[in-house]
């Protein structure tokens, strides 16, 4: 008891037994406090009574359920309360709950020495704890150490003690002070910028380490907000583990800027947080402050704006817009129904706008003494050759394209396979991929991650779910509320373990010996490596067998040919290699339709090697019907349009890139682009000679050079077809009659198709329509329209 030296601890003493503390001079009883003894009323209360009062202070007691008006009434230096097995937690809760009790020393004095009592005081607000046999002289010391060093918690505190944050409240009062500063009006508002970084992982962290993530997370991430010295000149922390950033006196722009440095720094770190080795994905939201009134107007705008970046994991700062907080967007009916109208004729409105207009100006420029239909003549027969030559080039390129190092430079390292699927399109097929990628031979520690979504539980989760408690192998990653293959990706970046990773659509079956090969690329200073996708299902339909043959044109001759030529490759969406730290800091945008191919020159950009291996073999599915096949191409030629607006102009500004590079993307990003719309004036042009001449008979039609343009166009997609064969993989190589209707149908149809494609997108973009259309994926077997590689989920 707290009564010790007795013979029998249940008789109360008449006075200081020998050995208890009592207070030796005034002085040492001036300095003892006011305590407020809690418990129920009886012997145990009256023990503590007396042992306090003998130690020197002045107590009054108070039972549970009246001490927050005890507190109220007058203020006392210490609480110590009796903790027993009702109303130990109620006591520091009703002390907490006052005001004046959050920063009260309490002290809990317990029945016995139980670790787990103990523990579970300290854990919800006692600030220590005194088992009921201890000696007077230690409680004594213990209130005294309290009384001297009265606990205050965090969020009352200028600074945390352990992060260096300010605390949300005092981030809020330095908030204030901004706005408050001269010149910031009230309708201008202060310049500067508000910023919360939130980690997209903090839930699932949350779950298997414990709350003090959110702690560490956010000193994780204040720590490389301070080593890069941004613009940012405070830093908080909430409750949840949010980061907030003041960085006043720049613009938006700026502040954007210091923002994505900040996250790819981030991306680019391992952490250890709960004593776990992980990777975190800061979500960031951004909002002016000269666009809000106060502080909390600014912080419930910047959170709005982190919420959307969280759902995409990309790394890119979002800015707050007003349709992230409002419960309904505004719609526009009659703006919608002409948008949605303009879209559907977008192929037709094509015509008069790349041959009549056209058509029109070479009339009225000859009016004017201008001959310019005749210039555009030389013009679209060079664009012709161009074309041809480039195609040609490109083949005789790809048959002395590297071959793979016979050895790695290291030691194999874990290696890591990403299947992005959309279950409710990938159910047919995403038993039979999971199986085929457990099956891969890999050297060292292997795992395979589906990062799926779907929108509601599927049965085939179940089957999935047996699956991975059978193989340890297989991780499942449920990505809530992602909507696209980007979000897949981006989610399973920070969980993957391996040092390199492959990324899969949920069609495809890789060699067995895929990710070795690979590693063969890797360990020699290459980035990424894009692999070879064949097409398994070629006998399903003509659609099938023209994009089997369009598949080798494409993975064993351009991609190689381009590579050798330029000096760089490309990610294609599936079979690609990466060093996990480079998409670590990369990520894939959900914003763009190519999403791989804007990952390809933002890494690229950075200074990423990219290489192509033809014998880098993984078989997928592709369209068996017009219509899928209309649709992908269709969100493929809009993806490239946007990675062309996006990165030619800032890539031939960039001292990263050589000049045989930078010749590379201008092909590969600007002719591509103006190529479609080239070809489409020989009919203006035509038109025009035909006026210009008085009609069709006063027309030359034998111009050598025109015919001379006419049969190298011609002959290119027939040499195409020559050298897809070639070196195509053996399977199909023996299928020569796919190569010979690849190539008439693409001379007559297939490249007028994708041209017309490719004009449409720029209708589509222009009208800001960027919807995805799903191509449903059924087995190889199956007469169901099945979906190729790159398909977004």
């Amino acid at each position: 008891m707290l009564i010790s030296h007795q013979e029998n601890p249940t008789d109360l003493p008449a006075g200081p037994p020998a050995g208890q503390l009592v207070p030796s001079s005034a002085e040492d009883a001036a300095g003892a406090g006011r305590i407020l003894a809690v418990g129920r009323p009886g012997p145990r209360l009256d023990r503590l009574t007396h042992t306090l009062r003998a130690t020197g202070h002045e107590v009054r007691q108070a039972a549970p359920g009246r001490v927050s008006t005890q507190v109220r009434q007058a203020t006392p230096d210490a609480v110590v309360a009796l903790n027993d097995e009702h109303g130990g937690l109620e006591v520091i809760r009703e002390v907490r709950a006052a005001p004046a009790g959050r920063a009260l020393p309490l002290v809990m004095v317990t029945s016995g020495p139980a670790p787990a009592e103990a523990a579970d005081l300290l854990r919800n607000g006692a600030d220590d704890c005194v088992p009921e046999a201890s000696d007077p002289v230690e409680l004594a010391a213990r209130i005294e150490a309290k009384l001297h060093r009265v606990p205050v918690p965090v969020e009352q505190l200028l600074l945390d003690p352990r992060t260096g944050l300010y605390s949300r409240r005092h981030f809020l009062d330095e908030l204030e002070r901004e706005f408050r500063r001269p010149g910031a009006g009230r309708r201008a508002g202060p310049a500067g910028v508000l910023a919360v970084v939130a980690v997209a992982e903090t839930d699932a962290l949350e779950r298997r380490l414990g709350h003090r993530v959110r702690r560490e997370a956010a000193e994780r991430l204040a720590g490389v907000a301070e080593r890069l010295g941004s613009a940012c000149d405070r830093l908080g922390r909430d409750e949840d583990g949010h980061l907030l950033m003041l960085l006043p006196g720049v613009d938006e722009e700026t502040a954007r800027r210091a923002l994505e440095k900040l996250a790819h720094a981030v991306a680019a770190t391992r952490f250890v947080v709960a004593d776990e080795n992980v990777r975190l994905t800061p979500a960031i939201g951004l909002v002016p402050l000269a666009d809000c009134t106060g502080p909390e107007e600014a912080v419930e705008k910047a959170l709005a704006a982190v919420a959307e970046s969280t759902s995409h994991r990309d790394l890119r700062p979002v800015a707050y817009a007003p349709w992230m907080r409002a419960t309904h967007r505004r719609r526009h009916p009659f703006g919608a129904a002409l948008r949605a109208r303009l879209t559907s004729l977008s192929s037709l409105i094509v015509l008069p706008l790349g041959v009549g207009l056209p058509f029109l100006v070479y009339r009225q420029a000859y009016g004017w003494g201008w001959d310019v239909g005749s210039v555009m003549y030389w013009v679209v027969v060079a664009g012709l050759l161009i074309s041809a030559a480039l195609i040609v080039v490109e083949c005789l390129f790809a048959l002395d394209a590297p071959r793979r190092p016979a050895e790695p430079a290291q030691p194999y390292p874990p290696a890591s396979a990403v299947i992005a699927a959309y279950l409710p399109n990938e159910a047919a097929t995403i038993v039979d991929t999971v199986e085929s990628f457990l099956r891969l031979d890999y050297p060292n520690d292997f795992e395979v991650v589906l990062a799926y979504n779907t929108p509601h539980p599927l049965p085939i989760e179940d089957t999935l779910r047996e699956m991975a408690a059978r193989d340890p192998r297989l991780v499942l990653l449920p990505v809530a509320g992602s909507t696209s293959k980007a979000q897949n990706v981006n989610a399973a970046v920070t969980r993957v373990r391996g040092e390199i990773v492959g990324i899969f659509d949920a069609d495809h079956h890789p060699a067995r010996d895929a990710f070795q090969h690979a590693w063969h690329w890797l360990s020699h200073g290459y980035d990424v490596v894009q692999g070879h996708c064949v097409v398994r299902n070629g006998d399903s339909s003509w659609v099938a067998k023209l994009v089997a043959v369009e598949f080798e044109a494409i993975y064993a001759v351009s991609h190689p040919g381009r590579t050798r030529l330029y000096g760089f490759g490309v990610f294609g969406g599936s079979n690609g290699f990466w060093r996990t730290d480079l998409l670590a800091r990369t990520r894939m945008h959900g914003s763009m339709l190519t999403e791989d191919i804007d990952s390809t020159m933002r890494a690229l950009g950075e200074g990423a090697r990219f290489t192509v291996d033809r014998t880098l073999i993984s078989r997928e599915l592709a369209p068996t019907l017009l219509k899928p096949l209309w649709n992908q191409r269709s969100r493929w030629a809009q993806g490239w349009l946007q990675v062309s607006l996006k990165h030619l102009w800032r890539g031939l500004r960039s001292p990263r890139f050589t000049p045989r590079q930078k010749a590379g993307l201008l092909v590969l990003l600007g002719w591509r682009e103006v190529q479609p719309w080239l070809t489409l004036q020989m009919w203006p042009v035509l038109l025009y000679s035909v006026w210009k001449a008085g009609g069709p008979a006063g027309l030359d039609w034998t111009v050598p050079v025109c015919l001379l343009a006419m049969v190298l166009t011609l002959s290119a997609g027939l040499v195409q077809a020559a050298f897809a064969r070639r070196l195509a993989v053996p399977e199909l190589r023996r299928r020569r009659g796919w190569f010979w209707s690849y190539a008439v149908l693409s001379t007559f149809f297939y490249t007028h198709f994708k041209n017309t494609l490719a004009r449409q997108a720029c209708m589509k973009e222009a009208l800001g329509d960027r919807r995805w259309r799903v191509t449903p994926r059924a087995a190889a077997t199956a007469a169901a329209p099945a979906a190729v590689a790159g398909e977004r989920p």
